[in-house]
């Protein structure tokens, strides 16, 4: 409940947000005066994440790029209420992810030199955990996190209150009158919001956290045959050999899903009420044939393709240039807002082709990307300019 103090420490002063095995919680630390995120686990859930981010942190020297976007666990333990035992860690307080400031925004598009920074930053992270042999495996940019301004922790919690909205509790209560059992709560509160619509964020603003590593996994240790990012992210191989298993060309096809709705409005395969078979569709259209044992093996392919895999007459097909044009141009030109020239647009298409081959072993390495002629010629001069690297080592990208 708000204004309940965890561990004699943290005061609740707001809500972050929740998912399907944990509440984030805006905190006050009543020892260092300033804000965290105390991220509440569901009773008896695993620590999962918080043992992958230690070992990350640990195995790190925090001199290494990509280091500083991975957040670090500053406090670990147990809360035991009337559901059982919940696991707690704290972290690093942001104001919003990525996808949350497209959200907030009618325009849904970043500023060319803020999104080039944002894609930096997202692929050095992955870099930093793949050397220590960590899949992600559940990138997308609703778990991408940009950090709070440090004078954030300025702000008193009745200036937090003040700025941005007082916790509006609303009362829970069952259909049948009957009085709640001490398992739920007798309120609830929507979470607080410390974002910024996604035009106005700066570049110097553009700090990131990669987060929500409770689905990452040790190909090495672990066998994995899903993926658990959302539809339009998850690579062709979960579909088509879920028993190879994934590892890292799974984060790198998620990557470059990530790195296009960066640069553009919309996501490169759509996926409002879509189906499995309709991204494989708009993959094949955009990406070209599957390989031969997938294609035999999707049996839903005679509703999209004739024999010959040519695309059924009436059915829309937008190629790879279609969707750069109406996906990430078009919509800045109408945003008022720069876009990318013929040499930019070759070199990112180009990246990002060899990002997303249907064949996982022959995509990109997250270091290989690092090296692209796009991001040495446009992206990292970009990031370099508002960016100090105390905490990571820019020399060690030369």
């Amino acid at each position: 409940m708000i204004d309940d103090v965890l561990q004699s420490r943290y005061r609740v002063a707001h809500k972050l947000g929740y998912g399907t095995y944990s509440t984030t919680w805006l905190c006050r630390d009543c020892q260092t005066n300033k804000y965290v995120a105390v991220k509440v686990g569901t009773a008896e859930s695993n620590s999962r994440e918080a043992d992958v981010l230690d070992y990350l942190n640990h195995s790190s020297p925090l001199d290494y790029p990509g280091r500083a976007m991975i957040p670090s666990v500053q406090d670990r333990f147990v809360l035991h209420g009337p559901n059982g035992h919940h696991p707690c860690y704290v972290t690093a307080l942001a104001m919003c992810s990525v996808s949350g400031a497209k959200d907030a925004s009618y325009k849904r598009i970043f500023q060319a030199k803020t999104a080039r920074s944002l894609i930096v930053q997202l692929v050095l992270a992955v870099e930093c955990i793949h050397s220590k042999g960590v899949v992600h495996g559940d990138l997308h940019t609703g778990n991408v996190l940009l950090r709070l301004p440090a004078d954030f922790d300025q702000l008193s919690i009745e200036q937090l209150y003040e700025r941005y909205g007082s916790p509006a509790p609303e009362p829970v209560v069952r259909l049948d009158g009957k009085p709640l059992e001490s398992s739920i709560p007798v309120s609830v509160v929507p979470p607080i919001w410390l974002g910024k619509a996604s035009e106005q964020l700066t570049t110097s603003e553009s700090n990131v956290l990669l987060s929500d590593f409770g689905e990452a996994y040790r190909p090495l240790n672990e066998h994995r045959c899903s993926s658990h990012a959302p539809l339009s992210f998850v690579p062709p191989e979960a579909r088509f050999e879920p028993e190879q298993g994934l590892s890292f060309p799974a984060d790198i096809w998620s990557l470059a899903c990530s790195i296009w709705i960066i640069l553009g409005q919309r996501p490169l395969f759509e996926d409002i009420l879509a189906t499995p078979d309709d991204i494989t569709a708009e993959q094949v259209d955009t990406l070209g044939n599957l390989p031969l044992r997938w294609w035999k093996k999707w049996e839903a392919r005679h509703e999209y393709f004739d024999e010959s895999g040519q695309p059924k007459q009436g059915r829309q097909v937008r190629s790879w240039d279609d969707r750069f044009e109406n996906h990430i141009q078009f919509p800045r030109q109408k945003a008022g807002i720069p876009g990318f020239d013929v040499e930019e647009k070759a070199a990112v298409m180009d990246m990002l082709r060899s990002m997303l081959s249907f064949e996982p072993k022959k995509r990109l390495t997250a270091h290989d990307v690092l090296k692209c002629e796009w991001m040495e010629k446009w992206a990292l001069p970009d990031f370099e300019k508002f960016h100090s690297w105390e905490h990571g080592g820019c020399e060690k990208l030369a």
